[in-house]
């Protein structure tokens, strides 16, 4: 039959070799079946009729002679049923094939119908749906033009390009910030320990220790930079020093947000990208440990750090990836694309070298990152070391200074930042004052040949007034010996201080029955230190704390922590009894034993910087905290003493 020949000539080469070529029959009845198989090819389609005709397994019965057989292929096809058997009988055809013919028209008139209801539904959208067709015409034409933008965006866009036009000089910090190593003042020591650390084939985690306003943050970027002109350094040219504060890192325990170590925006809630959310892919979001991959991560202030990030942090330094999970990640799903699923199965890149710095104990570090880092101290800043900065700011600034203005500066604070701050704002006092604002351009006040600008001690005083500011140092040591005065150094963080302890003593009105007053708020610690110096006292010069009415004060109310006041007390106490004058130019550290020993006490180094910013010039500490303190440490004249006795012939001046 042709019809079975114009159907062969469609089908795939696999669908022509499984439907075996028809025999041509003339019947009237084969016509009509032949017709129906037309029918059905116009309706369904050459390739899903021979699809259909092999689930309801017809296409063995299209092929036979018996015309009942294609008969009961029409009826599988039709009622989509393989199971229906057996074939019609002759006698049965004319029945059969009139119900046949009306299931075709069935399914004629049905799809005109469909076609009618959709031309209606067409017709109604098209009508009441205008503006979601508008809405959709110009997704569509962003698709197309990716650049296109409407009007209020390229308002928009306008204005921001306008603001980008605009710029003001660099601000005085950004001036005044150093540029080289050789700018940071008084942190030599940290920063060769800082290079010889980053500068090594394998360089080291480090935590860096100090008050503010030292250049911790300034020193590590330089530090970098020059590494990586040093051939053993592993850092490439264009390694990154990513710098975050610990103050603003939390831990979201909802896994949401993380811009640290990372996150996931999941396609529902978070607003993954338009393609993923549409397919129901989670986006991962790499952090700040990817973005310094190569290079340094630095978190300032890193004390403040949640501790469970602190514990999270430990875990990326471990395997030198960040890892990323979510529930709406799928790895079967074969339209993840290739950069996501390689991010949930492998991790972001995350090998850098952390540098934490902070200004807060070492206690408030988690010890199993503390264990991971080398720890560098960075140094106090005394007099001279401000002095030096304000200097070299005035350079910067193009400015003179009257004699005494850079040492004025360094009795408001040990910060170098302050300084500098204290510095500009004389400057820009100075500027107003003189009329140089109104008239002068920046680049005029700028140039080497501009108009001077001069800053006296009077604009120092000024600013600290509007500022409130006060003098860092209010104890001065001097050269006259006092009768029960001395100084004695406390330790707070990274700041040592001096502290004043004065004491004065009577003739008991009964002897044996003499009191001893000291101050309620000094501690616990302080009032053991009393009865243990009575008893050496009592031993070292045979007199009883008892005989006298003792007053002992610490001179501003301060909370004497521990007991390293103990050989300051029996110092004063002594001389209070005795009489003899204490210097004033010496200062004293270390516990006292029953025997008269100087025991040994912390934070030596830091007591050294509280000493020197008060004048001192002689600093007397335990024996056994010899080796905590470099010799001649800031030029003062460090005496270790093991009994009393050493330390009272370096106290006392009738002893010296």
């Amino acid at each position: 039959m042709d019809f079975f020949k114009n159907l062969l000539s469609k089908f795939h080469k696999k669908q022509e070799q499984a439907l075996p070529a028809p025999v041509s029959h003339d019947a009237p009845i084969d016509r009509e079946i032949d017709a129906i198989y037309a029918v059905l090819v116009d309706f369904m389609g050459t390739e899903k009729l021979v699809i259909k005709a092999g689930k309801m397994k017809a296409l063995t019965l299209l092929r036979s002679e018996n015309r009942c057989d294609r008969v009961l292929a029409l009826q599988r096809i039709l009622d989509e049923d393989p199971m229906i058997s057996p074939a019609p009988k002759e006698s049965q055809l004319p029945e059969v094939m009139e119900l046949l013919s009306e299931r075709v028209a069935d399914l004629l008139a049905r799809r005109n119908v469909e076609d009618h209801i959709e031309k209606k539904v067409n017709e109604k959208l098209e009508k009441d749906h205008q503006d979601y067709v508008d809405d959709i015409r110009q997704q569509v034409i962003k698709e197309e033009k990716p650049g296109a933008e409407s009007p209020q965006d390229q308002k928009k866009r306008e204005k921001l390009e306008k603001l980008e036009g605009i710029h003001l000089t660099q601000s005085i910090m950004e001036l005044l910030r150093p540029q080289d190593l050789s700018e940071i003042v008084g942190q030599e020591r940290a920063v060769k320990s800082l290079m010889s650390k980053l500068s090594s084939p394998y360089p080291q985690h480090l935590l860096l220790y100090g008050p503010p306003g030292v250049g911790k943050t300034t020193a590590a970027r330089l530090v970098l930079e020059a590494a990586k002109k040093k051939a053993a350094s592993p850092f490439a040219e264009e390694a990154p020093f990513v710098e975050t504060d610990g103050t603003t890192l939390r831990w979201d325990p909802r896994d949401m947000t993380n811009p640290l170590l990372g996150s996931v925006h999941d396609p529902i809630y978070q607003g993954a990208q338009k393609n993923l959310a549409d397919s129901g892919i989670p986006e991962p979001k790499p952090g700040l440990v990817t973005d310094a991959h190569g290079g340094i991560l630095f978190i300032d202030e890193i004390g403040e750090m949640d501790e469970m990030l602190q514990n999270k942090l430990l875990k990326v330094l471990e395997d030198k990836r960040a890892f990323f999970e979510s529930a709406y990640y799928d790895p079967t799903d074969e339209k993840v694309p290739p950069y996501i699923r390689k991010l949930f199965e492998d991790g972001a890149p995350a090998d850098f070298v952390l540098i934490g710095a902070t200004t807060r104990d070492a206690s408030h570090i988690n010890p199993a990152l503390r264990s991971r880092c080398a720890e560098i101290y960075f140094e106090p800043l005394t007099p001279r070391h401000i002095q030096q900065i304000v200097q070299n700011a005035a350079e910067k600034l193009k400015v003179t200074m009257d004699d005494g203005v850079a040492e004025l500066i360094s009795e408001y604070t040990i910060e170098g930042r302050k300084a500098i701050n204290i510095l500009a704002d004389a400057y820009s006092l100075v500027l107003n004052r003189s009329g140089a604002a109104d008239t002068v351009t920046a680049q005029q006040l700028s140039a080497s040949d501009g108009p001077a600008v001069s800053i006296t001690k009077g604009d120092i005083y000024e600013v600290a007034q509007v500022s409130r500011l006060y003098q860092f140092v209010t104890k001065k040591a001097s050269d006259k010996a006092i009768q029960g005065h001395i100084f004695g150094l406390g330790v707070a963080g990274f700041l040592g201080s001096v502290i004043e302890i004065e004491a004065v003593a009577f003739e008991a009105h009964e002897k044996g029955k003499g009191v001893v007053r000291f101050n309620e708020t000094a501690g616990s610690m302080a009032k053991d230190s009393v009865f243990n110096a009575a008893s050496v006292m009592r031993r070292l010069t045979g007199k009883d704390i008892h005989d006298y009415d003792v007053h002992i004060n610490v001179i501003g109310g301060g909370n004497i922590d521990g007991p390293s006041a103990g050989t300051a007390i029996l110092a004063v106490i002594t001389s209070a009894v005795t009489g003899r004058k204490i210097r004033q130019d010496v200062a004293v550290t270390g516990e006292i034993s029953l025997q008269g020993r100087v025991r040994p006490v912390g934070g030596v180094f830091e007591k050294a910087y509280g000493a020197k910013q008060a004048g001192i010039r002689t600093l007397v500490i335990p024996k056994e905290n010899d080796k905590d303190i470099p010799k001649e440490h800031l030029g003062l004249d460090i005496h270790p003493v093991e009994t009393a006795d050493e330390a009272f012939a370096l106290i006392f001046a009738d002893e010296d």
